[in-house]
C-alpha cells in the first residue's frame, strides 16, 4: 500500500510539473502576443500623427508592410520640399509651412530629421530623392489596395497642396504657380 500511495504521490508530482510546465510555455505565449500588439499599437499610434489618417485599414496595413514611422516622416515631408521648389525658390510662407508640418509629425528641432529638412529648405534635394519617392510610394500604394490608397493620397497632397498655396497669390490669397501646379501633378500621379 505504501508503495501505491509512493506512485500516487510520484504521478501527483509529475502532473504538477507537466502542468506547471504547460502553463509557463502558456504564459510566455501569451506574453510574447502581448509585447508584439503593444509594439503594433505604438507603431499605429506614431503612423497616426504622422499621416494624420484614423483609419484602422490603413494603420494596419502599415504595420503589416513593416514600414517605420521614421520613414514616413520623411516620406511626408519629401513633396512638401518638393512643390516648395518647384518654382526654383522656397518663400517665407512655404517654409513655415514645411516646418509646421515637420513639427506637427513629431520632427524635434536638432534632430537628424530636423537637419536634414533645414537642409532641404536651403539647397534643393537631390533629384534622386524624388525618384525614390516615386518608387516608394508606388510600391506602398500597389500594397494598400484602392481605398486605402485614396486616404493616403488625401492626407499627403493635402498638406503638399497646402504648401503651394502658402506664398500665395495677391495679397496672400492662395493662388498655386503653373510649376507648383504641374509639380502637384507628378506627385499625384506617384498614388496611381
Amino acid at each position: 500500500m505504501s508503495e501505491r500511495i509512493e506512485m500516487r504521490s510520484a504521478l501527483r508530482a509529475k502532473a504538477k510539473a507537466l502542468e506547471d510546465s504547460f502553463f509557463a510555455k502558456e504564459n510566455e505565449r501569451l506574453l510574447v502576443k502581448m509585447r508584439e500588439q503593444a509594439v503594433r499599437e505604438e507603431k499605429k499610434k506614431e503612423f497616426r500623427e504622422v499621416l494624420n489618417i484614423e483609419n484602422e485599414e490603413v494603420l494596419d496595413a502599415l504595420v503589416e508592410l513593416a514600414v517605420e514611422p521614421e520613414t514616413l516622416v520623411a516620406f511626408t515631408l519629401v513633396p512638401l520640399v518638393e512643390v516648395a521648389w518647384a518654382d526654383g525658390e522656397i518663400q517665407k510662407r512655404e517654409r513655415e509651412a514645411i516646418i509646421k508640418a515637420a513639427v506637427e509629425r513629431g520632427v524635434e528641432d536638432g534632430s537628424p530629421t530636423c537637419t536634414l529638412l533645414r537642409n532641404w529648405l536651403e539647397t534643393p534635394p537631390d533629384p534622386k530623392l524624388l525618384e525614390t519617392w516615386r518608387g516608394y510610394i508606388e510600391e506602398l500604394a500597389e500594397s494598400l489596395g484602392e481605398n486605402l490608397r485614396a486616404e493616403l493620397k488625401s492626407s499627403v497632397m493635402g498638406r503638399a497642396r497646402a504648401v503651394a498655396e502658402a506664398a500665395g497669390g495677391f495679397l496672400g490669397v492662395g493662388s498655386i504657380s503653373a510649376a507648383e501646379k504641374k509639380k502637384l501633378d507628378e506627385l499625384e500621379w506617384a498614388f496611381g
